[in-house]
């Protein structure tokens, strides 16, 4: 019997990492957040604006075993054709790891690594709506295996000032990968995903609160490994209602203002929440997020941290304007 397995079964799945702290205390997935967070821009082309212009995002990220993601962009503003450009860099990197051959000779050692060059484009429609999007060239790098491929996002969005209303809907990492590991194997699909959100800020309390829903051109996405269902006995259906297969599909997430300069944000991923409580292996705190935002003239600052099971994962972001304007 052939093995499948449903659920990260994509290459260069690292792009559904995100580079901003805001993002990612907001449950690691938003695409409506009403706010100027460059970060937010760089995983949907749609948030890019007009006064984004001159503005840098620049993001680290420390996880378990000496994982380390950087993350920097920018944007333009070009008046000529009323449009917006955005340049960035996503880099992880997994540490020095042993190199050994079949029979466990050490041969050396080897530092894997992940990065992805984005160029974004956004410009606006009438007066409320706003397209945008990303071209993007991945690699990836893990000793003697290399690969790379190229990827498009597409997004579209709906801002009402007056109501404070923004709705999204995101074609996510359309593309191909142009050269397999090893060169032989038939190429691998990239992490597809079709995402649509939306945002409400209160008028009149200091909230506001966000709706996303990611993979919905397909149905069931709960992780399930045939192999290791069928060596530990597990039934991959058991426990896997309607209800559970709907709810994976969306994340959760609030800001809330304290005041003009400080900001609370949390989120809840349902499919993180599900995924990692798999096989009795529980957490009360899997899938939920946390984070700040220090607000001030000149520059934001944001932080993130999580579960993952028994390790947390700590991600910071500046935001500024290398012209020296305030943010």
């Amino acid at each position: 019997m052939k093995a499948q397995t449903l659920g990260g079964n994509a290459v260069f799945n690292f792009l559904n990492q995100p580079i901003s702290a805001k993002q990612a205390s907001l449950g690691g997935l938003n695409i409506s957040s009403i706010g100027k967070d460059l970060g937010m821009a760089f995983y949907n082309p749609a948030l890019l604006r007009d006064n984004m212009h001159g503005g840098v995002n620049a993001g680290f990220y420390s996880f378990a075993q000496g994982l380390q993601q950087y993350g920097l962009n920018t944007a333009f503003h070009v008046e000529k054709y009323k449009s917006n450009l955005s340049l960035g860099v996503q880099y992880l990197d997994y540490g020095n790891l042993t190199q050994t051959d079949a029979a466990g000779n050490i041969l050396g050692t080897f530092q894997p690594k992940d990065y992805v060059i984005q160029l974004g484009f956004s410009k606006q429609y009438h007066e409320r709506w706003w397209y945008g999007v990303n071209a993007k060239f991945i690699g990836s790098n893990y000793g003697q295996y290399q690969s790379n491929g190229i990827g498009f996002d597409v997004g579209l969005t709906y801002h009402d000032e007056e109501s404070e209303l923004q709705a999204s809907i995101l074609v996510k990492n359309m593309g191909a990968q142009l050269k397999t590991y090893d060169g032989l194997q038939p190429k691998e699909e990239l992490p597809f995903d079709l995402q649509m959100g939306i945002t409400k800020r209160l008028a009149k309390a200091p909230f506001q609160f966000s709706l996303t829903a990611h993979h919905l051109h397909r149905w069931n996405i709960l992780y399930s490994d045939s192999t290791f269902n069928q060596l530990e006995a597990i039934d991959p259906n058991k426990g896997n209602s309607g209800a559970q297969k709907f709810l994976s599909h969306l994340v959760f997430s609030t800001e809330i203002f304290l005041n003009e300069k400080l900001q609370v944000n949390a989120g809840l991923n349902l499919l993180r929440r599900q995924s990692l409580n798999a096989y009795n292996l529980t957490n009360g705190l899997n899938g939920f997020t946390l984070g700040f935002g220090l607000l001030l003239d000149k520059l934001h600052l944001h932080y993130a941290t999580g579960f993952y099971q028994q390790n947390l994962f700590h991600q910071f972001s500046l935001n500024f304007n290398f012209r020296g304007d305030p943010l």
